[in-house]
């Protein structure tokens, strides 16, 4: 029997590409809104306030703030993100209202009946 095996193709050559997984931003850190915070397979972390799960379980921010990582009572960690306190001096503009004309246009209607002649 022979003692070295016959020429053919390696076993060797399968090792796939990493995935580059992981805490992309840490807590502590800001976040924009849109910024990957966790790229992970399953739902290692799971998505808090402020923080959204795309369909390969990667969380993302979707405000602008601060990343918190915690666990609650169940022992499983969440991420959400803190908004940023806002500037005292900005004063946000009180909302416009929009003029009803619909009410105008019913008391000229009634007024024009009061007026119109009547047929005897």
């Amino acid at each position: 029997m022979a003692h070295k095996k016959g020429a053919g193709s390696s076993k060797n050559g399968r090792e796939s590409h990493s995935k580059r997984l992981g805490i992309k931003i840490f807590g502590g850190q800001d976040a924009i809104a849109g910024n990957i915070i966790v790229r992970q397979r399953g739902t290692k972390h799971h998505p808090d306030k402020n923080v959204g799960l795309g369909k390969d379980h990667t969380i993302f921010a979707m405000i602008d703030g601060k990343v918190v990582f915690k666990k609650k009572a169940d022992n499983k960690s969440y991420v959400s993100v803190i908004p940023f306190a806002q500037p005292e001096t900005v004063e946000a503009a009180p909302a416009a209202k929009k003029e009803v004309k619909v009410a105008a246009v019913k008391k000229e209607t009634k007024a024009a009946k009061a007026e119109a002649p009547v047929a005897e």
